[in-house]
């Protein structure tokens, strides 16, 4: 158990039953990750400072040196508003030393969908992660768990997206990318138009 303390220079200190005054990284939980540079194709991208990215109107954004030795698994947290074009693919794709794996078929993924009553489901495999559909004027949401990106191994991609299409809907991503290769990035993109405005935040989880 612990109790909330004090506040010190970009940190929020907690005091453990012995008296010592310990950070959120040495506790154990989730850490908020600044990556070493970004890219984009749009109007602007920016990284707060507290290490969320802020984009406007972007059909790409890459985030370079986001995975590393220090973490093996993140939580990925995305905004995104679409602009004008409707009804367009939001893809991801694994990234090392700033350039996208984009091999034919090298990401598989299992998808369930649900909106209203009716529950659909498919898998298929590509050259790239699924992240959901953007919808004009509709806002959308994704949380994506990411097991082992940095390991030299096969990395693993559990995503949900929350849809503003018809007011609520869901599509539940299980996927796969096949390569044993270290990545420290990503890169989220529409498949077409649309670009969207957002923000984007990634979080290594500690102990896990």
């Amino acid at each position: 158990m612990t109790t909330v303390g004090r506040w010190s220079p970009n940190k929020v200190r907690a005091r453990v039953l012995n008296g010592t005054w310990v950070s959120p990284e040495e506790l154990g939980g989730m850490v908020l990750l600044t990556p070493t540079s970004i890219a984009y194709t749009g109007t602007s991208a920016t990284v707060g400072a507290n290490g969320s990215v802020e984009f406007t109107a972007c059909s790409s954004l890459s985030l370079n040196g986001v995975f590393s030795a220090d973490y093996d698994n993140y939580m990925v947290a995305v905004r995104v508003t679409p602009a004008t074009a409707s009804n367009v693919g939001y893809r991801a794709r694994l990234r090392a030393s700033g350039t996208d794996a984009t091999g034919a078929t090298d990401y598989t993924f299992q998808r369930l969908g649900a909106d209203g009553t009716s529950v659909t489901g498919y898998r298929a495999s590509g050259n790239t992660f699924q992240m959901g559909t953007v919808y004009s004027g509709k806002y959308q949401g994704e949380m994506v768990s990411i097991y082992g990106p940095y390991l030299a191994q096969p990395t693993a991609w559990r995503g949900v997206t929350v849809l503003g299409y018809n007011d609520a809907s869901i599509q539940d991503y299980a996927q796969t990318h096949s390569l044993s290769t270290s990545y420290d990035g990503l890169t989220l993109y529409v498949s077409s138009g649309a670009n969207p405005t957002g923000l984007v935040s990634v979080y290594g989880l500690v102990g896990a």
